[in-house]
């Protein structure tokens, strides 16, 4: 797996954790520690991970799923690993609206497939046949978190991409989920 995914984790962790104000009487020498995204080691982690990623390593599932068990502990673990989808989708190839819908759509689930397989380093589900349904079963997201917060990961992800390809874009969720006993993770328009 991509030491991007990493690093893009801990990223979000960070930013989320980074206060938009503080109060006049607040003692930031006892709040600031308490921010897991603030500390030192989260710093070094990121520098350690910055490096890992220039160079193009990879982290091994159990670093991965360190890192996934860190943040589904926080309860605004969905909305992270939705922001480090977001992160991972890169940027747009195009204008949305320059190309067919359906052309688009193909398009985007193409990129969607690629971008998945580079990141985790195998293939992460497949896409069922018809609109925009994506599906997967036994995936490490569920192997490292038993609620089925990571998978939100996945739903950024399909999310971003969508909205760079096809004017008008689903907003994607994640409508079944094996930590929720689904035969399977997947995920679609909502």
């Amino acid at each position: 797996m991509s030491a991007l995914v990493a690093l893009t984790i801990l990223e979000v962790l960070q930013a989320s954790d980074r206060p938009f104000e503080v109060f006049e009487e607040e003692d930031t020498s006892i709040t600031m520690p308490r921010r897991l995204g603030l500390s030192d080691v989260v710093e070094r982690r990121i520098r350690t991970y910055q490096e890992e990623t220039k160079k193009g390593n990879k982290i091994s599932d159990e670093e991965f799923g360190d890192l996934v068990r860190l943040v589904v502990k926080r309860p605004d673990a969905r909305a992270i690993f939705l922001e480090c989808g977001a992160r991972l989708a890169g940027k747009p190839t195009r204008r949305p609206g320059l190309v067919p819908r359906k052309l688009g759509l193909a398009l985007a689930k193409r990129r969607i497939r690629k971008r998945l397989r580079t990141l985790f380093g195998r293939r992460v589900g497949g896409f069922a046949d018809g609109g925009f349904v994506l599906e997967g079963r036994s995936l490490l997201f569920i192997q490292s978190d038993s609620g089925g917060d990571a998978c939100s990961l996945v739903s950024g992800l399909c999310s971003a991409t969508l909205s760079g390809s096809i004017q008008d874009p689903p907003t994607i969720a994640h409508i079944a989920c094996e930590a929720r006993e689904d035969a399977y993770c997947r995920w679609g328009p909502q």
